[in-house]
């Protein structure tokens, strides 16, 4: 932008405040589920890397769900969320394979 040009602001309107509450609620939220799927997937992804793979078995239905929770609440995009429990199973079958 040119120096010396003013910078354009919204008016502080009823609607425009609103709004912005409206999108810090649905961060927040949105916050929560990704931090939630994070977890689920580094607690994995640690017993996978430690070779354990009776508990990483355990782990991973919740994380599974935890992923279609996050999909269903558009936190994440469907594509990316089937990539990380296919990264995941892969990792998992490998461990399996590995151990038998």
């Amino acid at each position: 932008m040119a120096q010396g040009t003013p910078v354009k602001h919204k008016k502080k309107t009823k609607s425009v405040l609103k709004n912005i509450r409206q999108a810090e609620g649905r961060a927040a939220v949105n916050r929560m589920n990704r931090t939630r799927v994070r977890t689920a997937i580094r607690r994995m992804r640690t017993a996978l890397s430690s070779g354990d793979a009776a508990a990483a078995e355990k782990l991973a239905s919740p994380t599974f769900s935890e992923l279609d929770k996050a999909i269903r609440k558009r936190t994440l995009s469907e594509n990316t969320a089937n990539r990380y429990k296919s990264r995941l199973t892969l990792a998992l079958n490998g461990l399996k394979a590995k151990k038998a």
